[in-house]
Protein backbone atom coordinates (compact mmCIF):
# COMPACT_ATOMS: atom_id res chain seq x y z
CA UNK A 1 0.00 0.00 0.00
CA UNK A 2 1.34 3.53 -0.77
CA UNK A 3 -0.75 6.86 -1.59
CA UNK A 4 -0.18 6.37 -5.15
CA UNK A 5 -1.81 2.85 -5.18
CA UNK A 6 -4.12 1.28 -7.90
CA UNK A 7 -8.05 1.24 -7.56
CA UNK A 8 -10.69 2.36 -9.89
CA UNK A 9 -11.04 5.21 -12.15
CA UNK A 10 -14.06 7.33 -12.75
CA UNK A 11 -13.41 8.04 -16.23
CA UNK A 12 -16.04 6.59 -18.62
CA UNK A 13 -15.56 4.69 -21.72
CA UNK A 14 -17.07 6.84 -23.82
CA UNK A 15 -14.61 9.28 -21.85
CA UNK A 16 -11.71 7.52 -23.01
CA UNK A 17 -12.62 7.46 -26.88
CA UNK A 18 -13.60 10.98 -27.31
CA UNK A 19 -10.21 11.33 -29.54
CA UNK A 20 -8.06 9.57 -31.14
CA UNK A 21 -9.85 11.62 -33.95
CA UNK A 22 -5.79 13.28 -35.45
CA UNK A 23 -6.51 15.96 -32.68
CA UNK A 24 -4.77 14.60 -29.65
CA UNK A 25 -1.29 15.32 -27.93
CA UNK A 26 -0.46 11.68 -28.22
CA UNK A 27 -1.21 10.80 -32.12
CA UNK A 28 -0.17 7.96 -33.42
CA UNK A 29 2.52 6.61 -30.22
CA UNK A 30 2.51 3.35 -28.58
CA UNK A 31 2.54 2.92 -24.97
CA UNK A 32 2.69 0.35 -22.06
CA UNK A 33 1.00 0.87 -18.38
CA UNK A 34 1.69 -1.52 -15.91
CA UNK A 35 -0.37 -2.13 -13.52
CA UNK A 36 -2.88 -0.56 -15.53
CA UNK A 37 -6.31 -1.95 -14.87
CA UNK A 38 -7.59 0.13 -12.35
CA UNK A 39 -6.70 3.04 -10.50
CA UNK A 40 -3.61 5.40 -11.44
CA UNK A 41 -2.64 3.15 -14.23
CA UNK A 42 -6.38 2.78 -15.45
CA UNK A 43 -6.71 6.42 -15.49
CA UNK A 44 -3.38 6.99 -17.35
CA UNK A 45 -4.51 4.44 -20.43
CA UNK A 46 -8.14 6.08 -20.79
CA UNK A 47 -5.90 9.67 -20.99
CA UNK A 48 -3.48 7.95 -23.24
CA UNK A 49 -6.34 6.58 -25.61
CA UNK A 50 -8.36 9.95 -25.26
CA UNK A 51 -5.31 11.78 -26.38
CA UNK A 52 -4.43 10.04 -29.57
CA UNK A 53 -2.60 6.92 -29.01
CA UNK A 54 -2.89 3.93 -31.65
CA UNK A 55 -1.89 1.13 -29.04
CA UNK A 56 -2.16 1.15 -25.26
CA UNK A 57 -0.87 -1.75 -23.78
CA UNK A 58 -2.53 -2.20 -19.89
CA UNK A 59 -0.78 -4.91 -17.39
CA UNK A 60 -2.22 -6.41 -14.32
CA UNK A 61 -2.02 -9.99 -12.99
CA UNK A 62 -5.72 -10.69 -13.03
CA UNK A 63 -7.42 -12.02 -16.30
CA UNK A 64 -10.60 -10.72 -15.13
CA UNK A 65 -10.03 -7.30 -14.15
CA UNK A 66 -8.25 -7.13 -17.27
CA UNK A 67 -11.00 -8.41 -19.55
CA UNK A 68 -13.39 -5.77 -17.68
CA UNK A 69 -11.47 -3.11 -18.34
CA UNK A 70 -11.40 -3.54 -22.02
CA UNK A 71 -14.73 -3.80 -21.83
CA UNK A 72 -15.25 -0.75 -20.35
CA UNK A 73 -12.89 1.30 -22.09
CA UNK A 74 -14.42 0.38 -25.39
CA UNK A 75 -11.36 1.63 -27.61
CA UNK A 76 -11.21 -1.77 -29.69
CA UNK A 77 -7.78 -2.94 -31.07
CA UNK A 78 -6.38 0.50 -29.39
CA UNK A 79 -6.35 -1.15 -26.22
CA UNK A 80 -4.98 -4.64 -25.31
CA UNK A 81 -4.57 -6.36 -22.03
CA UNK A 82 -1.51 -8.77 -21.11
CA UNK A 83 -1.41 -10.69 -17.80
CA UNK A 84 1.85 -10.36 -16.03
CA UNK A 85 3.35 -10.10 -12.62
CA UNK A 86 5.73 -7.15 -12.40
CA UNK A 87 7.57 -8.77 -9.83
CA UNK A 88 9.28 -11.19 -11.83
CA UNK A 89 11.73 -9.81 -14.40
CA UNK A 90 10.78 -12.15 -17.29
CA UNK A 91 7.30 -10.99 -17.26
CA UNK A 92 8.41 -7.30 -17.35
CA UNK A 93 10.39 -8.25 -20.36
CA UNK A 94 7.70 -9.84 -21.74
CA UNK A 95 5.50 -7.08 -21.35
CA UNK A 96 7.74 -4.92 -23.50
CA UNK A 97 8.40 -6.98 -26.26
CA UNK A 98 4.57 -8.39 -26.38
CA UNK A 99 4.11 -4.30 -26.67
CA UNK A 100 6.49 -3.93 -29.43
CA UNK A 101 5.27 -7.03 -31.41
CA UNK A 102 1.41 -5.84 -31.27
CA UNK A 103 1.91 -2.77 -32.10
CA UNK A 104 5.58 -2.29 -33.57
CA UNK A 105 7.13 0.17 -31.34
CA UNK A 106 7.15 1.62 -27.98
CA UNK A 107 7.17 5.15 -27.12
CA UNK A 108 5.53 5.19 -23.71
CA UNK A 109 6.84 3.26 -20.92
CA UNK A 110 4.46 3.65 -17.71
CA UNK A 111 5.83 2.14 -14.31
CA UNK A 112 2.81 2.12 -12.49
CA UNK A 113 2.67 -0.94 -10.67
CA UNK A 114 3.89 -1.54 -7.06
CA UNK A 115 2.94 -1.32 -3.83
CA UNK A 116 3.55 -2.66 -0.26
CA UNK A 117 2.31 -5.58 2.31
CA UNK A 118 3.34 -6.68 6.11
CA UNK A 119 3.87 -3.15 7.11
CA UNK A 120 5.66 -2.75 10.18
CA UNK A 121 8.10 -0.25 12.34
CA UNK A 122 11.93 -1.36 10.93
CA UNK A 123 12.45 -2.93 14.50
CA UNK A 124 10.14 -5.23 13.59
CA UNK A 125 10.31 -5.86 9.69
CA UNK A 126 11.19 -8.70 7.72
CA UNK A 127 13.43 -9.34 5.53
CA UNK A 128 10.66 -10.59 3.00
CA UNK A 129 8.75 -7.72 3.47
CA UNK A 130 11.34 -5.07 2.17
CA UNK A 131 12.20 -7.52 -0.66
CA UNK A 132 8.79 -8.13 -2.17
CA UNK A 133 8.50 -4.36 -1.88
CA UNK A 134 11.70 -3.61 -3.96
CA UNK A 135 10.70 -6.30 -6.73
CA UNK A 136 7.23 -4.58 -6.89
CA UNK A 137 8.24 -1.10 -6.86
CA UNK A 138 11.62 -0.45 -7.65
CA UNK A 139 13.15 -3.94 -9.43
CA UNK A 140 9.77 -4.07 -11.52
CA UNK A 141 10.62 -0.30 -12.65
CA UNK A 142 14.25 -1.32 -13.24
CA UNK A 143 13.70 -3.44 -15.77
CA UNK A 144 11.01 -1.93 -17.87
CA UNK A 145 12.93 0.58 -17.86
CA UNK A 146 15.85 -1.05 -19.34
CA UNK A 147 13.79 -3.31 -21.33
CA UNK A 148 12.25 -0.62 -23.25
CA UNK A 149 15.21 1.60 -23.91
CA UNK A 150 16.70 -1.23 -25.88
CA UNK A 151 13.92 0.19 -28.37
CA UNK A 152 13.78 3.68 -27.42
CA UNK A 153 17.49 4.54 -28.31
CA UNK A 154 17.93 2.76 -31.53
CA UNK A 155 14.67 5.02 -32.91
CA UNK A 156 16.00 8.08 -30.65
CA UNK A 157 12.80 8.78 -28.60
CA UNK A 158 11.10 7.44 -25.77
CA UNK A 159 9.10 8.27 -22.41
CA UNK A 160 9.78 7.10 -19.38
CA UNK A 161 7.30 7.69 -16.36
CA UNK A 162 7.76 6.54 -13.62
CA UNK A 163 4.49 6.35 -10.55
CA UNK A 164 6.83 7.40 -7.46
CA UNK A 165 5.34 8.95 -4.54
CA UNK A 166 4.79 11.76 -2.18
CA UNK A 167 6.69 9.22 0.48
CA UNK A 168 9.33 8.83 -2.20
CA UNK A 169 10.33 12.55 -1.42
CA UNK A 170 9.86 12.23 2.59
CA UNK A 171 9.33 9.58 5.10
CA UNK A 172 6.48 8.12 7.10
CA UNK A 173 6.80 5.61 10.30
CA UNK A 174 6.12 2.24 9.66
CA UNK A 175 5.89 2.15 5.96
CA UNK A 176 9.68 2.15 5.27
CA UNK A 177 9.49 -0.61 2.55
CA UNK A 178 7.64 1.41 0.66
CA UNK A 179 9.19 4.95 1.06
CA UNK A 180 12.26 3.26 0.47
CA UNK A 181 11.32 1.67 -2.65
CA UNK A 182 10.02 5.20 -3.64
CA UNK A 183 13.11 6.92 -2.35
CA UNK A 184 15.37 4.44 -5.41
CA UNK A 185 13.07 5.06 -7.62
CA UNK A 186 13.39 8.52 -7.77
CA UNK A 187 16.86 8.10 -7.90
CA UNK A 188 17.13 5.73 -10.88
CA UNK A 189 14.86 7.90 -12.84
CA UNK A 190 17.43 11.16 -12.07
CA UNK A 191 20.38 8.96 -13.25
CA UNK A 192 18.70 7.51 -16.45
CA UNK A 193 17.20 10.89 -17.72
CA UNK A 194 21.44 12.33 -17.42
CA UNK A 195 22.29 9.33 -19.47
CA UNK A 196 19.94 9.91 -22.33
CA UNK A 197 18.80 13.38 -22.46
CA UNK A 198 20.59 13.39 -25.75
CA UNK A 199 19.01 10.12 -27.21
CA UNK A 200 15.33 12.07 -27.56
CA UNK A 201 14.35 10.59 -24.81
CA UNK A 202 12.96 11.79 -21.19
CA UNK A 203 12.43 10.22 -18.08
CA UNK A 204 10.30 11.34 -14.92
CA UNK A 205 8.72 10.94 -11.93
CA UNK A 206 5.35 11.40 -10.81
CA UNK A 207 5.30 11.48 -7.25
CA UNK A 208 0.99 11.30 -6.57
CA UNK A 209 -0.43 12.21 -2.94
CA UNK A 210 -2.84 9.82 -1.05
CA UNK A 211 -5.64 8.89 -3.17
CA UNK A 212 -8.23 6.98 -2.13
CA UNK A 213 -8.48 3.89 -4.50
CA UNK A 214 -9.02 0.18 -4.43
CA UNK A 215 -5.79 -1.02 -3.21
CA UNK A 216 -5.25 1.66 0.02
CA UNK A 217 -8.66 0.29 1.06
CA UNK A 218 -7.15 -2.59 1.12
CA UNK A 219 -3.91 -2.25 2.57
CA UNK A 220 -4.65 0.99 4.38
CA UNK A 221 -5.82 -0.53 7.45
CA UNK A 222 -2.83 -2.50 7.95
CA UNK A 223 -0.48 0.21 7.24
CA UNK A 224 -2.38 2.78 9.32
CA UNK A 225 -2.14 -0.08 12.20
CA UNK A 226 1.85 0.15 11.59
CA UNK A 227 1.72 4.03 11.93
CA UNK A 228 -0.87 3.66 15.27
CA UNK A 229 -3.62 4.81 13.51
CA UNK A 230 -7.24 3.79 12.53
CA UNK A 231 -7.49 3.77 8.43
CA UNK A 232 -10.29 6.60 8.74
CA UNK A 233 -7.48 8.74 10.65
CA UNK A 234 -4.73 7.72 8.42
CA UNK A 235 -7.04 9.15 5.38
CA UNK A 236 -7.49 12.33 7.57
CA UNK A 237 -3.99 12.60 7.86
CA UNK A 238 -2.89 12.56 4.40
CA UNK A 239 -5.86 15.44 3.63
CA UNK A 240 -4.87 17.93 6.52
CA UNK A 241 -1.15 17.25 5.67
CA UNK A 242 -2.06 18.75 1.76
CA UNK A 243 -2.39 22.00 1.05
CA UNK A 244 -6.05 21.66 -0.58
CA UNK A 245 -7.64 19.80 2.78
CA UNK A 246 -8.13 16.53 0.60
CA UNK A 247 -7.34 13.85 -1.71
CA UNK A 248 -5.99 13.81 -4.62
CA UNK A 249 -7.59 11.85 -8.00
CA UNK A 250 -6.33 9.65 -10.53
CA UNK A 251 -7.45 12.02 -13.27
CA UNK A 252 -5.58 14.50 -11.80
CA UNK A 253 -2.15 12.38 -12.11
CA UNK A 254 -3.20 11.15 -15.58
CA UNK A 255 -3.13 14.98 -16.66
CA UNK A 256 0.49 15.19 -15.78
CA UNK A 257 1.34 11.92 -17.56
CA UNK A 258 -0.16 13.20 -20.75
CA UNK A 259 2.34 15.97 -20.61
CA UNK A 260 5.24 14.59 -19.70
CA UNK A 261 4.32 11.83 -22.37
CA UNK A 262 3.63 14.51 -25.12
CA UNK A 263 6.04 16.32 -27.44
CA UNK A 264 5.47 19.34 -25.44
CA UNK A 265 6.97 17.39 -22.40
CA UNK A 266 10.29 17.15 -24.14
CA UNK A 267 12.24 19.68 -21.88
CA UNK A 268 11.46 18.31 -18.75
CA UNK A 269 13.87 15.46 -17.44
CA UNK A 270 14.95 14.03 -14.56
CA UNK A 271 11.87 15.69 -12.62
CA UNK A 272 10.16 14.08 -9.48
CA UNK A 273 6.88 16.16 -10.09
CA UNK A 274 4.29 16.21 -6.89
CA UNK A 275 0.84 16.02 -7.37
CA UNK A 276 0.04 15.43 -3.69
CA UNK A 277 -1.87 18.66 -3.35
CA UNK A 278 0.82 21.02 -1.87
CA UNK A 279 2.20 18.08 0.76
CA UNK A 280 6.01 18.01 -0.07
CA UNK A 281 8.15 20.62 1.18
CA UNK A 282 9.73 20.23 -2.37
Amino acid sequence: MGPGGVGHSRLTAHDATTKGDGMGELDGKVALVTGGTRGIGRAIADAFVREGCKGVVINGRSPEKGAQALREMNAGDRVHFISANVKERADVEMLVAETVKKYGRIDILVNNAGGGENHAPVAQLTDEAMQDALLWNFWSTFWGMRASLQHMLPQQHGRIINISSVEGKHGKPGVSIYVAAKHAINGLTKSCAQEVGTQGITVNCICPGAIETDIMKEAGPQAAEAMGLTYQGLLDWFAEEAAIKRLNTVEEVAAVAVLLASDLGGGITGSMISVDGGTAAF
